[in-house]
């Protein structure tokens, strides 16, 4: 086995590292989070003060942060771990970042003999516990090989996008737009059902088995039927997902004013004070609206 290291143990992270440590993998592990890391030794994993500390000890380092700015951090900045992973070792990039971001921390890596995966993951917490979750990978056949058994260990939903660094990021935020307009959407029409006096755990259900389901629409309002919001994705993750995506769709030139409507829900969401609840709270900003 690979000895493996995790930078950002929060929901996914967590997740990933845990599943590691209940299939016998060796794990470091790093984070800001005191607690965090308290929970993850418990499991056995081992604590390293900084991101260099990790990275000394490990073949691959998985980055599990947030975005670009915590990825140089971790990566490139004081104690980072680029600077103390060995040549041959390697790095997977698993936030959802712009495609350049990646290009860029790709090509730096290389600069060092070091290879990028190129990884990022949908399907929630739960799902990086059982390893259900799905892992978009893009990265040089070779790479890919010599990591195949920790990859089959962390997913079996693993979508092979090609060796070019950024196709992963690319695909993730083309699959977090859609996230994001039918959680949208979804929010709005059951806050139009409740405003026409219909039973929302009737009407979920039909939903449900019917043309307008969605996994993220009725995960999601499941919660927020059930007054949940605790935050198993931030509303201000998809939120920064969604403008990350429009930027993308610009760049290429095309227009997505399905996406953008859904993209001005969220931030309308934030600005009303959800961004650090679950995403789920959409549906409490959209039962708000004045007639």
């Amino acid at each position: 086995m690979l000895k493996v290291g995790v930078i950002g143990i929060g929901n996914m992270g967590f997740g990933m590292a845990a599943r590691l440590r209940s299939l016998g993998w060796p794990v470091a592990v790093r984070d800001i989070d005191a607690e965090r890391e308290l929970a993850a030794a418990a499991l056995g994993a081992r604590l390293c003060g900084t991101p260099a500390e990790l990275a000394a000890g490990c073949d691959c380092v998985i980055v599990v942060v947030v975005d670009a700015a915590q990825t140089e951090q971790v990566l490139f900045g004081a104690d980072g771990a680029a600077a103390a992973l060995r040549p041959g070792a390697s790095v997977m990039l698993c936030p959802t970042l712009a495609p350049q971001d990646t290009e860029r921390f790709a090509a730096a890596l290389a600069q060092r003999g070091i290879d990028c995966i190129d990884a990022p993951v949908s399907g929630g917490p739960a799902r990086a516990l059982d390893g259900s979750m799905s892992l978009m990978l893009a990265c040089a056949d070779a790479v890919y090989e010599r990591h195949r058994e920790l990859i089959d260990a962390l997913s079996a939903k693993v979508f092979r996008i090609g060796a070019r660094p950024g196709d992963g990021a690319r695909t993730k935020l083309v699959n977090n737009l859609l996230a994001v307009i039918n959680l949208a959407g979804a929010a709005e029409v059951m806050a139009l059902a409740e405003r026409m006096g219909l039973d929302l755990t009737r009407t979920l259900d039909v939903i449900e088995q019917s043309s307008g389901q969605s996994w993220i629409a009725v995960d999601r309002m499941r919660r927020a039927l059930a007054g949940d919001y605790a935050p198993r994705a931030r509303t201000t993750i998809l939120d920064k997902d969604a403008q990350l995506a429009l930027q993308m769709a610009a760049a290429a030139r095309f227009s997505v004013p399905v996406g953008q409507a859904a993209a001005d829900a969220f931030r309308r969401a934030c600005e009303a004070g959800a961004g650090a609840l679950d995403d789920a709270a959409l549906f409490e900003v959209a039962r708000r609206r004045t007639p």
